[in-house]
Parts: structure tokens; sequence; C-alpha cells
């Protein structure tokens, strides 16, 4: 499946996004404010199985405490990188007491949210960058192009997006067959997508996404760094699954924690050796009196990539 994923996956930034997000100006629709005016590192991460301990391993005690004290510092600037929609990242803040980002990218990054004049604000400049590649149609357009392929299923309603359409996948063995099919259709209706897949390694859930071409993780993070005006060696990236692959094996600096399975382990390292980023991927392993899993994973990378920061989980 690597060459596949590789192949669907976003690996580049489409050709309208340095209108946003080169050299040119902020645009004015876009507050800098969002921004902390002392943020010199950007910490992106994915929530659940990495900043979230709701896998299968052990959480170390000291992990979530250091977590929230290092991302309380004014050097800081915090964005969550999630498959979850923007309701459920808010019930994940809430039950999990999880500190308040200054961005939420949702829908697997289709969406972005900025805090802003006391509340959450939906990112349209974003939308904005990402809406060419499905060319106007909806989700609903999309998914009535794709009906008849064997082996998925589209969710439910709630889990939809206004650039994010979502099915469950049920067979391994049938993924790849699956993943070619709908990038014909689509092309076959000049539609321009990315498809990232990725599986529940508790429930062994399947889910695939169909997002317009640039509107994955990793296309989200690049841009809130370089809107942000942060260097690439000062934005952070953590993840631990199949969906946080494009940016686990980019050139940004990014940590795969210690709880990843194995098999997303395994497709990291060759992806980045192919990609020529191994030394941009760290696999968190345990340091710092800490064991390596979700939170802990996330700070053991930060200490390696940015060594100044090892005296603040001192």
């Amino acid at each position: 499946m690597s060459d596949m994923f590789r192949l669907t996956r976003a690996t580049r930034l489409p050709n309208f996004f340095p209108v946003f997000c080169g050299n040119q100006e902020v645009p004015n629709h876009f507050s800098r404010t969002a921004f902390p005016m002392r943020a010199t590192l950007l910490l992106a991460t994915d929530l659940d199985r990495t900043l979230i301990a709701n896998g299968l391993h052990p959480e170390s005690p000291r992990a979530r405490p250091l977590f929230d004290r290092v991302v309380a510092r004014p050097e800081v600037c915090l964005a969550y990188v999630s498959g979850r929609d923007f309701v459920m990242i808010q019930d994940a803040i809430r039950e999990y007491l999880l500190p308040k980002p200054h961005f939420l990218v949702t829908d697997v990054g289709a969406s972005i949210w900025t805090w802003e004049q006391g509340g959450w604000q939906r990112h349209t400049a974003w939308d904005a960058v990402i809406a060419p590649g499905w060319r106007g149609w909806s989700g609903e357009r999309i998914s009535s192009i794709l009906q008849g392929i064997v082996g998925i299923e589209k969710q439910e309603a709630s889990r939809q997006g206004l650039f994010k359409l979502s099915y469950y996948w049920f067979a391994q063995d049938q993924l790849e067959n699956i993943v070619r099919e709908v990038v014909q259709r689509t092309r076959d209706h000049e539609l321009h997508v990315d498809i990232i897949w990725s599986q529940d390694e508790i429930t062994g859930e399947g889910f695939l996404d169909v997002l317009p071409k640039g509107a994955s993780k990793l296309g989200a993070v690049r841009y809130l760094q370089r809107l942000g005006g942060f260097a690439r060696e000062r934005t952070i990236f953590s993840g631990d699954s199949g969906n946080d692959l494009d940016v686990l094996t980019s050139e940004i600096p990014a940590v795969l924690v210690g709880n990843a399975p194995a098999a997303v382990r395994q497709k990291a390292i060759a992806l980045s050796q192919s990609n020529g980023n191994s030394s941009r991927l760290y696999l968190a392993k345990g340091a710092h009196g800490m064991n390596g899993y979700y939170s802990a994973g996330i700070l053991e990378g930060l200490a390696h990539f940015i060594p100044e920061t090892l005296a603040w989980i001192s």
C-alpha cells in the first residue's frame, strides 16, 4: 500500500497556495492577532492516541502536566490537528481537560478554526485555498459518482464536512483497489482530490476521507507555519496513525509517538526515507523518565528537535 498511499496523499501545495502563504503579504482578511504575539514555535499535534491517552498503552503520570506547562509558555503556538470535526474536538477538550489551543485543524485538515474575539471562528481564507479542488461540487454530489464501489460505505451525515466526504472501508486487501477506483472516478469528472485513510487500532474500523487537493493535515500545518512566520525548524508535528503520515514523512520535523501501531511505524520509516526526510522523523522510545507514549512522546520529540526545550521539561 505504500506506493498507493504516496500517490494519493497530499505531497505538495496546490498551485494557488503561494497567493496566501508564500512570500506574499498576509491577506487583509486574516488576523495576525490569532497567533500569540511572542510565539516563536508552532507545536501542532494530533489528538486521539497522540495527545489523548485513549489507546491501549499506559500514560506516564508526569507527561500531561508537563505538556500543559510547556504549551502555556508564551513562546508556543499550539494547534490541534485532528480527524475529528469541530464539535467532537470541543467534546475532547472538555472530556480530557486539554489546554485551549490557538488553532483547531479539523476534518483531517479540511477546516481551520481560530480563537478570536472571545470565540472560535472558521478561517474562511483556508476554505478559499482548498475549494477549487472540488470545482464547486458538494460532498453529496461527489458521493453520487462513487456509488457502487465495493468495500466502502458512506459515514453518517454528522461525520461529513463542508470539504470532507467520509467513508468506512472494510477489508485491508481491497483498500488499494478502492483508492484506485475513487481516484479514477473523481478524475473522470476533473475533480482534484486527496484520499486519506486510516484504521482505529482498538476497534479495527477503517476510515477513508475524500478531500479537495491540498486539504490535508500537511497542507493545513504548512499554511499555519507560513502565515505565522514560523521557521521550519521551529515547527513540530506529532501523530500516531495513518492520517498523520503525510506530515510525519514531510519536511516538517515530526514525532511518531511510541504507542503508534507497528504498521504505521513501518510506513512512516519507509515513506520518510523515500521522501528524503529521514532526519525529520523522530521515533519516540522513552526518555526523561517517561515512556514515550502519548504526550510523553510529544515532549521527547520536542526536546530532540529543539534542545533548548529540554529545560522546560526538566
